[in-house]
């Protein structure tokens, strides 16, 4: 099964974000991934429920809400007032994460869960079954532009493998450093959507970019 894309906003021109929504509108990308940051759970803020508000409003691609965020609980019904396909909280800020999961849902989107590089996939056995996306973060989150993780080949093979084991049709995401050079091998260890910020918005065509990295 090919990869998806999904274009992460952070990375582009925020005096220009009309026109880079419009080329990802235009691109093969399968959906628009906005990353919320607070501050405190990562070390930087990046855009919050205006700037979502004006996204949504623009983008023909469904919305991909990763919130990166302390409380996520507390803000679940706000962002999913926008109808995002996934909405993402991480599960190192999540107290109770089973509710949390199902309170997604029942708000009417695909629930996400966000790990860290060094949090153990392990940990997301109990609710395996409950998830539609994990996020898997390939670069320490907070900022663009990192190099990515290389250990994050053999964490993706040990994630399929989980989820093959429990019959689940959660999908992984990877988020951090992802290119045209290693597009091709996550999908082989089993990543199902790439979250591509740099290697899209800073290239000389954000439509090609992202050809490029169906490979």
């Amino acid at each position: 099964m090919a990869h998806s894309i999904a274009p992460s906003l952070l990375a582009a021109d925020f005096g220009k974000l009309n026109e880079a929504i419009s080329e990802v509108n235009k691109s093969s990308a399968s959906l628009l991934h906005l990353d919320v940051m607070d501050g405190q759970f990562v070390p930087n803020i990046s855009f919050g429920i205006p700037v979502i508000e004006a996204v949504a409003k623009v983008s023909t691609k469904p919305l991909d809400i990763h919130l990166m965020i302390v409380d996520p609980d507390r803000y679940l019904s706000t962002y999913a007032a926008f109808k995002p396909e996934y909405l993402t909280i991480h599960l190192e800020a999540s107290t109770h994460l089973h509710r949390s999961i199902h309170r997604v849902k029942e708000l009417g989107c695909k629930a996400g869960v966000a790990i860290n590089p060094h949090t153990n996939i392990e940990l997301l056995k109990d609710t395996i079954k409950d998830i539609d996306l994990v996020c898997v973060m390939s670069v320490n989150p907070g900022f663009g532009g990192q190099s990515f993780i290389e250990n994050t080949y053999d964490k993706v093979i040990a994630l399929k493998k989980l989820i093959m084991e429990n019959n689940s049709n959660t999908l992984i995401e990877i988020d951090g450093g992802v290119t045209k050079n290693n597009a091709e091998k996550l999908n082989r260890c089993g990543a199902d959507i790439l979250v591509a910020g740099s290697s899209v918005f800073r290239a000389p065509s954000i439509v090609e970019a992202i050809t490029a990295l169906h490979g």
